[in-house]
This record gives C-alpha cells, sequence and structure tokens, in this order.
C-alpha cells in the first residue's frame, strides 16, 4: 500500500485506490492520472496483483502422535471491486499477515485430523480443505485466496530411518517375488521342454519299430513268393555246393550235371537220379 498526498497522482493499471476527504471515505480511484486538495484529500492506494505468500515452516501433530515440520505457499489478491478495496483497509489493519496466521492454524488443524502415512499422500486434499476455510474468512477482508500449495513435510529423522527401512525390505520383498516368479515359470518351461523331448523320442522309436516290421514283412513276403516253390532246387545247388567242396566227381549225363560219388569204382548218384536208364540207387 501507498498513501499520496500531493495535488497530482497517476495509478498504475494493477493500482486501485480509495480518496479520503478530512479522514472521511470520499470515492474509489481508477487507474489513471488525478488531482486532489492537499491536506484536505488523501489517496490510499492498493496493489490488485496475486501476491505470492509463504507459510513458514513449522511444527504440527499428526493424529498418531507424530510431529512433523510443515511448510506452504499461496496466492492471495485483493477484489478489484469497489466494495473489496474498501475492505482492505478498513476491515483489517495488515491483510497479509492475517492471511498467513490464519494459514498456520488451520494448517496445524489439518494435519491434526490425520496420520502420518495419510499426511505424506493428502497434500491436495489439505492444500484444498485450506483455500476453502481461507476464502470463507478472506472474503471479509476483500481477498481471495486464488492457490494453495504444500510444500514440504518432514517427518523426524527416526521416522524417516524407519521408513526407509520398511520402503528397502518392501523393495527386496517385490524382488524376490519377482525372482521366484521367474524361477518357477523357467522350471515349467523346462518340464514342458522335456515333456516335448520324450514325446519326440518316443515317436522315433515308434516310427523305427514300424520301418522294421515293415521291412520284416516285405522279406516274409518275398520269401513266400520267390523261393517255396524252388525248395528242391534250392537243395540241389547246395549237394553241388558241398560237393565241389569235398572233390567230389561230376558224372555228366543225359539229365545234365549231377554229382556222383564214387565208391571205389562204383558210382552212387544222388537220390533219383538214372544212369544208362536205369536208377542207380536200386
Amino acid at each position: 500500500m501507498r498513501t499520496l498526498r500531493g495535488p497530482i497522482y497517476t495509478l498504475r493499471p494493477y493500482e486501485r485506490g480509495i480518496q479520503e476527504t478530512l479522514g472521511k471515505y470520499n470515492r474509489f480511484v481508477m487507474p489513471g492520472l488525478g488531482f486532489q486538495v492537499p491536506f484536505v484529500h488523501i489517496l490510499r492506494v492498493r496493489d490488485v496483483r496475486e501476491h505470492t505468500m509463504d507459510i513458514e515452516p513449522q511444527p504440527v501433530i499428526t493424529k498418531d502422535n507424530v510431529e512433523i515440520t510443515v511448510d506452504g505457499v499461496m496466492w492471495v489478491r485483493p477484489t478489484v471491486d469497489e466494495e473489496g478495496i474498501k475492505r482492505t483497509f478498513y476491515n483489517i489493519d495488515d491483510w497479509k499477515r492475517a492471511v498467513i496466521q490464519l494459514a498456520m492454524t488451520n494448517l496445524r488443524q489439518e494435519f491434526g485430523e490425520l496420520s502420518l502415512d495419510e499426511s505424506l499422500v493428502a497434500r491436495e486434499k489439505i492444500a484444498n480443505n485450506l483455500q476453502r476455510i481461507l476464502n470463507t474468512f478472506a472474503v471479509e477482508w476483500g481477498l481471495t485466496v486464488s492457490k494453495v500449495e504444500i510444500r514440504l513435510i518432514d517427518p523426524p529423522d527416526d521416522i524417516k530411518r524407519a521408513m526407509h527401512k520398511q520402503k528397502t525390505a518392501e523393495q527386496e520383498r517385490r524382488s524376490m517375488k519377482l525372482l521366484a516368479t521367474g524361477e518357477f515359470e523357467a522350471a515349467q518351461q523346462q518340464k514342458l521342454a522335456l515333456i516335448q523331448r520324450a514325446e519326440g523320442e518316443r515317436e522315433a522309436v515308434i516310427q523305427v519299430a514300424q520301418g522294421k516290421a515293415e521291412a520284416i514283412r516285405l522279406v516274409n513276403e518275398a520269401a513266400e513268393k520267390y523261393f517255396v516253390g524252388n525248395a528242391q532246387t534250392l537243395k540241389q545247388l547246395e549237394m553241388v555246393e558241398t560237393s565241389l567242396r569235398d572233390n567230389t566227381k561230376v558224372v555228366i549225363t543225359e539229365h545234365g550235371i549231377s554229382p556222383t560219388l564214387l565208391l571205389g569204382s562204383v558210382p552212387i548218384s544222388a537220390p533219383g537220379e538214372k544212369q544208362n536208364g536205369r536208377d542207380l540207387n536200386k
């Protein structure tokens, strides 16, 4: 606030004023150039811009009896109309100090209704409640509280250490849980891989066995088809092989080559053979 007593005055765009005549309210003054009678008129000027005001750090006790240090900041501006400007002069002596003291008192009350854990996550709620309460009183002083912010919530050092330990334990618990989950999933995947490998090996064994069975079947079919009717011929070939291996003499007859065993000078033919039209075995 500034006071002008000279005959010529100038108000800036962000200023509003009231003029008093011999100590009595006379009129509302808007920005611009003006004139007044010295010693008769006095012009009191108010800055109507937003004022940034700090709520100094102060100790408060929460509902669970923990003492913490809190502070904040708020933005307050005088109302720009005539009635509001008059109230800032006539309804309160030092409006800035009054608003700050009111904010500090209600800040303690707001934190006193919350526990420590609730206080740490209720900044926005506390700020909104504080703004609403301040505006209830500020309107009588021609003021508007535009915004309130809680800047600092500082617990004692021992509480900080306990909170840090709790947070560390929680992080370790989550880490161990994630690790256990990962190991479980890896074991599940390994189990599935073993099952798939076992099924593959079983299928391979089945395929090999089926292949062997098919080969045996084909061999049996070939034997039945090509060798059953030629058993006698096969037997003769075996006898020829045996005779040649034992240096047996071979007799050429009209029926072809036939192995003959010689006992002295008498030949003995294979069973069923004939020599000179006679059966040699008779």
